[in-house]
């Protein structure tokens, strides 16, 4: 795994979630703007209780709350998809 992905799960740990899926794109977006000043691409999956009564606009805020400055230094794009558990 990498140190980015590592980062990523640990600081999401803060939203308790029941799953935790990160898959590296960066490889895909090579010579890419964003690539080339080191941020990666990412695609990442949550379940999480948190997310129970919130919209999606929510959801998404809660998770770059918790990655904070990854936001501006080493993620470059982040795909998100978060549940809720009763949502599945």
């Amino acid at each position: 795994m990498n140190s980015t992905i590592a980062e990523i799960e640990a600081r999401l740990a803060v939203l308790m979630p029941h799953h935790v899926d990160i898959i590296d794109d960066s490889a895909q977006h090579a010579g890419h703007a964003g690539a080339r000043a080191g941020g990666g691409h990412y695609q990442l999956t949550i379940i999480s209780p948190t997310f129970s009564g919130q919209n999606i606009v929510a959801r998404h805020r809660a998770i770059y709350q918790a990655l904070g400055d990854l936001m501006q230094t080493r993620v470059h794009a982040l795909s998100i998809t978060a549940y809720s558990p009763d949502e599945l």
